[in-house]
C-alpha cells in the first residue's frame, strides 16, 4: 500500500519548538480555554483520559472542575517522527488532540489510529489551526515572492478546512461527527511584527518542499507592504486571521443514537409546516 506523501519536516519542527523563546501563546490558551468549557459542559465521567500536544505545561490552568472530572495522561507531540505518540492501550474513554492535526502528514491515518485506542462510546476531539489561518500572510508572501523573484514559493502550511472535518472523521470511523470553526482576528502593529512572533513561537514555515533560500531583507520588505495595503487597519495596526477548527466523534457504541432509515419518516413535512 502507498504511503501518503510527506509535507512536514517533522525533524525541522522539533528543532523549532525546541529553540523557540516562549513557552506558551495565546493560542494554546485560547484552544485550553474552549477546551475546558467543552469538557464542562460533559455530563459523563471519563475515567481513563489522554491529551495530546506541544504545549502541555499549560494543561494546569485548567480550572479545579475541569481537573477533577479528566485526569490526563499527557503525551507531547512534534518529538519525533511518528504522527501519533505511543498511547498505551485501547481502552481510552477520551482523547483530546491540541495543535498538532496542522503538522501531521496522514491526516484520515492520524485520526484512524486514535480511533483505535478509544474505548466504546469514548470520545475523541481535535482543535488544529483551520485553513484561513494566516490567510492575509500568505497572500502578501504570494505578492512578495512573484515581485522579487518571479515566481511563488510555499511558505505558509496548508491546513483543515472545516467543510472536510465531518468526511475524515466517518472515514476514521467515528460515529456522530461533528466539525465546527471558530475566527478571531488578531491585530499586530507591523508585519514584521506578526513574522517575529510566528518565529518566536516556534512556527515557522515546516514545509518539506520548502524554498532552502532565505528569505532576503527585499523579500520581507515586499511582504511587509503588501501586507500593510490590505489588511492594515486607519490606525496602521495590521490584521492577521486566527482559525480553530475543532473535530469530535465518538467510538460506535449500541448506546447511541442512530439515523432513522430513509423513508421510515410518519409525518409529512408539509403538515409540520401548515402547508397542502
Amino acid at each position: 500500500m502507498s504511503q501518503p506523501p510527506r509535507i512536514f519536516d517533522t525533524p525541522l519542527i522539533s528543532q523549532h519548538l525546541a529553540r523557540r523563546t516562549e513557552l506558551g501563546n495565546f493560542v494554546t490558551d485560547l484552544v485550553l480555554a474552549d477546551l475546558e468549557d467543552r469538557l464542562t459542559a460533559l455530563i459523563r465521567v471519563f475515567p481513563r483520559a489522554a491529551i495530546i500536544g506541544p504545549d502541555l505545561d499549560k494543561l494546569p490552568s485548567f480550572g479545579q472542575a475541569a481537573s477533577a472530572r479528566f485526569a490526563f495522561e499527557r503525551y507531547a507531540a512534534f518529538a519525533g517522527e511518528d504522527d501519533v505518540p505511543a498511547l498505551t492501550g485501547d481502552d481510552y474513554n477520551l482523547i483530546v488532540s491540541i495543535l498538532h492535526l496542522q503538522a501531521v502528514n496522514d491526516v484520515p491515518g492520524y485520526l484512524a489510529r486514535l480511533r483505535a485506542r478509544l474505548a466504546p462510546d469514548g470520545l475523541l476531539l481535535v482543535a488544529t489551526l483551520g485553513g484561513d489561518t494566516l490567510t492575509e500572510l500568505r497572500e502578501a508572501f504570494l505578492a512578495a515572492d512573484a515581485m522579487v523573484y518571479g515566481g511563488a514559493s510555499a511558505r505558509i502550511a496548508p491546513m483543515l478546512q472545516v467543510r472536510d472535518g465531518g468526511a475524515l472523521l466517518q472515514r476514521a470511523g467515528l460515529a456522530l461527527p461533528v466539525a465546527d470553526v471558530e475566527t478571531h482576528i488578531v491585530r499586530y502593529p507591523t508585519p514584521l511584527a506578526l513574522m517575529a512572533e510566528i518565529k518566536a513561537l516556534g512556527a515557522a514555515n515546516p514545509l518539506l518542499d520548502r524554498s532552502r533560500r532565505m528569505a532576503s531583507p527585499a523579500l520581507l520588505a515586499a511582504a511587509a507592504q503588501a501586507y500593510t495595503e490590505r489588511d492594515s487597519d486607519p490606525d496602521g495596526r495590521i490584521r492577521a486571521t486566527l482559525e480553530i477548527v475543532w473535530l469530535s466523534g465518538w467510538a460506535p457504541h449500541d448506546s447511541q443514537q442512530k439515523p432513522l432509515k430513509p423513508g421510515s419518516a410518519t409525518t409529512r413535512l408539509g403538515d409540520v409546516l401548515g402547508q397542502v
